[in-house]
């Protein structure tokens, strides 16, 4: 591939809201540029994107899927994402992989996960074109939805195209640029073009005027242009809309209907004359990094003579091809089975074999070259978010922020001996999916299973059982709690045991004073005139460390608690580490019932995105749950409330803020620390605690 071949590429992402139809554009641009020989639909399971059985049984995208191919003359890789909330990640993740943006619209309504989408879109400084889809549905109004969108967007949207008929009427568009009609051709991926309709001149006419005067804008010289003759060519009227969009001053919308190929051939041709090739993209935004060993910044140009740079935005673990690696390779060229250096983990890697994907056909390559996107077969090491690049000249591209997750439950298993399958296959799929997570909690001797909400929990939950044949059921989590002191006590913890032979013998006085929230544990000597050996402390230390495991009111850790020693005795014979160190545990659970003990319970900051209309329910909601308001912030059209949870009121809100917005609202949540729990929380968690020995017993 030459710079000239590097400059007709064109790496679109196909981004929007759940249900917008973005696999059905993409299977029409494929069928339209003659890839397929026929169009799949979503409702069937047969599209070339949506290929996980996953995907085909729940009828909506779940991983970014990559199409390679070619009309024209312009190489294309089309980045189908999910539209899902709950699978932000990969789309975010491809965002970074891709130089342009088709925003995909729904002809009935504009749905607030488009807010999100827009976010990530503006801060990668993406240019974008917009394709109304489902113009054939009961209701579709091209103009009322292009209003809305703009209010939304809050940019100037730009109609490239009028539809001709409405609703189920639809039978073609109205090219602006080239002031024709085009239709689809029956059972063909071609078009043909007609004269604009009588009846709709007038209104085409007034279109490209404003569509001329936004291009004109973009350039001082095709304003004097426009103003002298009163129009612009249409070539100057492609390189308005180029600039205009690159530079982000306003969205060109084509319009349309996937499922009946309405208005492809001309949102190819916006894709190609209006987003950028990798080379266009990088005069705006070059590829910029740090050199892991200096620290110096390092910027990349998709040149075949700079150094070979790539970066990893997604893994998957294929049954027959083993572990996929897909990379979006910014410099230099990098041919197939060649090692390269992975800059983020400081490791080599040898390369296996490139291929062009198109959905779940691989097409294997020699080579891949600045620009491309390529899928690596069965690299060790390399991982979502690494850098990969010569060792000679390294570099290391900033990650991807994934969302972080939210929502966590317990893992039960159906069968005991499936321990180890389910470890090793959660740990394979959060190799796929870096926004889950999956650890073993030691306190509470759970798995645990996060993720970013519970639809993306069951669909992984659904890909452990087809991938590693391991079922489990989805338990709530138990609540970490912690215990600690509000007032200081003295007490003495004596062991004295006589035996045949030697006995045991331990004695220490302990002072337990409270600490400020979050400092955890201090141990004090204050042992003078060798009342216990030296030797002896370290084994009080381990007493008193081993006995605040378990405090005395529920059986939870303590923490926030400063324990001294300060006077005891000792036998010359009988005295011991062991004796010191069980002493120290008696005396200081003897100490902490003389010090006020209460529980605490941890305590989440909590950030809840939701449109104006539902600020107050969401609020509501929150106080209800315990919940302390801290503030609000606007973003766009949607509020963003903040506010301090308990996590023990939280476990299960994403299905309660689903059904309190009909699925607007979203949000995020972090560990802030721990609090006092009210007396009616401790009353229970005791009592909680006291029936579980019981049944353990």
């Amino acid at each position: 591939m030459t710079q000239a071949m590097i400059d007709s590429l064109r790496n679109v992402v196909l981004a929007s809201y759940p249900g917008a139809g973005k696999t059905s554009v993409a299977e029409a641009l494929v069928y339209t540029a003659g890839v397929i020989p026929s169009m799949g639909s979503v409702s069937q399971g047969n599209t070339v994107s949506d290929f996980e059985p996953e995907e085909i049984q729940h009828h909506y995208s779940i991983n970014t899927a990559v199409l390679h191919y070619e009309w024209k003359g312009t190489t294309f890789n089309l980045l189908d994402t999910p539209g899902s909330l709950n699978f932000l990640a990969d789309t975010k993740s491809a965002l970074h992989a891709g130089d342009g943006v088709v925003l995909v619209i729904g002809a009935s309504d504009i749905r607030s996960e488009l807010d999100r989408i827009w976010d990530d879109v503006r801060e990668r400084h993406l240019p974008a074109v917009v394709f109304v889809n489902e113009l054939d549905k009961e209701r579709a109004d091209f103009r009322a939805i292009l209003e809305d969108l703009e209010k939304f967007l809050e940019i100037p949207c730009v109609p490239v195209t009028l539809p001709v008929g409405r609703e189920a009427d639809l039978r073609g568009v109205v090219d602006l640029v080239a002031g024709r009609m085009v239709l689809p051709i029956p059972d063909s991926p071609k078009v043909r073009e007609e004269d604009i309709p009588q009846d709709m001149r007038s209104e085409a006419e007034e279109a490209r005027k404003r569509l001329m005067e936004c291009a004109a804008e973009t350039d001082d010289q095709f304003v004097e242009t426009y103003l002298t003759e009163g129009e612009l060519s249409i070539e100057h009227i492609r390189e308005g809309l180029a600039q205009g969009t690159q530079n982000r001053t306003f969205l060109p919308v084509v319009c349309g209907s996937a499922v009946r190929r309405i208005g492809m051939t001309v949102l190819h041709e916006v894709m190609t004359q209006c987003l950028p090739s990798p080379i266009q993209r990088a005069q705006r935004f070059p590829a910029r990094g740090l050199n892991p060993q200096s620290g110096e910044e390092v910027i990349r140009h998709p040149s075949l003579e700079d150094p070979f740079s790539a970066f990893v935005f997604k893994t998957t673990i294929d049954p027959f091809m083993g572990r996929l690696t897909y990379i979006r390779v910014y410099s230099g060229a990098l041919d197939a089975d060649s090692a390269f250096y992975n800059s983020t983990r400081n490791t080599k890697e040898k390369g296996g074999h490139l291929y062009h994907l198109l959905g779940k056909k691989y097409t294997q390559v020699d080579r891949v070259v600045a620009g491309d996107i390529v899928a690596i077969g069965k690299l060790k090491d390399t991982q979502t978010g690494d850098t990969i690049c010569t060792d000679r000249h390294p570099i290391q591209f900033p990650k991807v922020l994934l969302p972080r997750p939210v929502m966590s439950f317990a893992l039960e298993l159906k069968s005991k001996g499936d321990i180890d399958k389910v470890s090793l296959g959660m740990h394979k799929l959060v190799e796929e999916d870096p926004s889950l997570e999956f650890i073993r909690n030691d306190e509470t001797k759970e798995m645990l299973l996060s993720g970013v909400g519970q639809t993306h929990i069951e669909i992984t939950l659904e890909k452990l059982k087809r991938k590693y044949g391991v079922e489990v059921n989805l338990q709530t989590p138990k609540v970490a709690y912690r215990e600690t002191i509000q007032k200081m006590a003295q007490a003495q913890g004596k062991y004295k045991k006589q035996t045949g032979g030697h006995g045991q013998y331990g004695d220490c006085w302990l002072q337990l004073d409270p600490l400020p929230r979050g400092e955890g544990f201090v141990f004090v000597n204050k042992i003078v005139g060798g009342v216990i050996p030296r030797n002896f402390i370290p084994a009080v230390e381990k007493g008193v460390v081993e006995a605040m495991q378990e405090g005395v009111l529920a059986g939870y850790p303590v923490v926030d608690v400063q324990v001294t020693v300060y006077d005891g005795s000792h036998h010359p014979v009988d005295s011991s580490e062991l004796a010191f160190k069980v002493a120290a545990s008696m005396g200081f659970k003897k100490a902490m019932e003389a010090a006020q003990p209460i529980l605490l319970e941890p305590i989440m900051k909590v950030e809840v995105t939701a449109p104006d209309e539902l600020v107050g329910a969401v609020i509501g909601d929150l106080n209800s749950r315990r919940g302390r308001i801290l503030g609000m912030d606007a973003k766009g059209h949607n509020q963003v409330v903040k506010a301090l949870v308990p996590l023990a009121e939280i476990l299960k809100y994403a299905p309660a803020l689903t059904s309190l917005t009909a699925g607007k609202g979203s949000y995020t949540m972090e560990f802030a620390g721990y609090e006092p729990a009210p007396r009616e929380v401790t009353t229970r968690v005791i009592e909680e605690q006291r029936h579980a020995k019981q049944a353990v017993s």
